[in-house]
């Protein structure tokens, strides 16, 4: 009942200053055969790491590795430059990729880092919203990297680093964006 679009509408504003109430209705029971979908929508939320992974497609761009140059040791300034030449990289240079998380509604794409894009994102996925923003776009706001300003937390026990959750950040967002389609299939279902 919470999802239904006329229940939303009724108290908009009530929503978002206070915790959701149910109001009593002459004719309660008109509500007693939507709880099916109700079951439905509290299994999907309740376990929506769970969910069906949504095929999204992603890309990734190629890394570059850095060539690295061997100079002799006992050649001058003169000779060292003309001995000089780059080799096979000896071990590859990851550049730290700095997060984004970034979403464009219009053309469905969520952008993780310079490196990684998700795209197919229907618009059904942005229509579930959670307070004031899709669920998506919650999930991208809760893993960003925060400026912690204090220095000396910042130091000490600021060890939070999106590139090593990054994998988990896209089957996540695989999840969430299955769990919003399916849950506006159902509230475009109920009777207006």
């Amino acid at each position: 009942m919470l999802h239904h679009p006329a229940y939303r509408a009724k108290y908009e504003i009530n929503l978002k200053r206070e915790f959701p109430r149910l109001p009593f209705y002459a004719d309660f029971r008109q509500w007693a055969k939507w709880a099916k979908w109700g079951k439905e929508l509290m299994a999907m939320h309740l376990d929506y790491e769970k969910a069906k992974p949504f095929p999204l497609e992603r890309h990734d761009r190629k890394e570059t590795a850095v060539g690295r140059v061997e100079l002799p040791l006992n050649l001058g300034e003169r000779e060292a430059a003309q001995q000089c030449r780059p080799t096979e990289p000896l071990f590859d240079v990851k550049p730290k990729l700095k997060p984004k998380l970034k979403a464009d509604k219009a053309n469905g794409i969520i952008e993780i880092d310079a490196e990684t894009t998700l795209s197919g994102i229907p618009p059904e996925a942005w229509t579930y919203q959670l307070g004031n923003r899709s669920a998506l776009e919650w999930v991208l706001d809760q893993w960003k990297e925060h400026k912690i300003s204090d220095p000396t937390v910042a130091e000490k026990f600021n060890t939070y680093r999106f590139a090593e959750h990054k994998e988990k950040v896209i089957d996540l967002l695989q999840s969430v964006c299955t769990v919003s389609v399916e849950t506006m299939k159902i509230v475009r279902a109920y009777p207006g």
